[in-house]
């Protein structure tokens, strides 16, 4: 799950980003509305969160008039019942500060999950089921415990199945960006998967290039 996030404020900034990257998102995090509109035209996010008065402007206006195609949860001061349903009228959720990380982390992690990249909520390869709305994962009716990178690297494959998927795709989508593409991490994660899933294999190296899941 990637997310942008949309702060003037530094300090806030880097803990919203450091606090949503703990809670395993992977985050970029933009400091003006600018920034925001480039980050928002050439990346794919599951949501975005806008601190409500930025530097350039409201950034309900900018949400109002630009209509990302992207869930928007705003961050904000402002807790008039009035500011309130502008921001949920305009974007899809509305947080007032102070807020505590672990409540942003769910609400994030909600809208991320309502969109889902536009798969359905359940997907299935062979014997495997991957149910993205319960966050959960049966291989033949049985249920599996994942992590949640094991879990979000599954369903990505299972989404791709059959067709190879680049080493360095799996890190972006799964990952921070700022995560080396020859780090191990990856490695790591399909190893724990290979032994979750047991016999017979479904996930596959191809190699120089990625990973491929198919049905047993």
């Amino acid at each position: 799950m990637r997310v942008l996030v949309v702060e003037d404020d530094e300090n806030l900034r880097v803990a919203i980003a450091g606090s949503l990257r703990a809670a395993g998102f992977a985050v970029d995090a933009v400091g003006d509305l600018p920034a925001a509109d480039e980050a928002l035209s050439v990346n794919s996010y599951d949501c975005a969160v806008f601190d409500r008065m930025l530097p350039a402007g409201d950034a309900l206006s900018y949400v109002q008039t630009r209509r990302p195609a992207v869930p928007v949860l705003f961050l904000t001061a402002r807790d008039a019942v009035a500011d309130r349903i502008a921001g949920l009228d305009t974007g899809d959720d509305y947080l007032v500060k102070p807020f505590a990380v672990e409540e942003l982390a769910a609400r994030v992690r909600r809208l991320c999950r309502r969109v889902a990249s536009g798969l359905p909520p359940v997907l299935r390869c062979g014997d495997l089921e991957v149910d993205g709305g319960r966050h959960e994962v049966r291989r033949a009716g049985v249920l599996l415990t994942l992590t949640a990178k094991e879990f979000d690297v599954l369903r990505h494959l299972v989404a791709r199945q059959r067709q190879p998927v680049h080493r360095s795709e799996l890190i972006r989508e799964v990952w921070d960006p700022l995560v080396d593409p020859a780090s191990n991490v990856l490695d790591v994660v399909i190893t724990q998967l290979r032994r979750k899933l047991r016999n017979p294999p479904m996930i596959h190296t191809v190699r120089g290039y990625g990973y491929r899941i198919e049905p047993a």
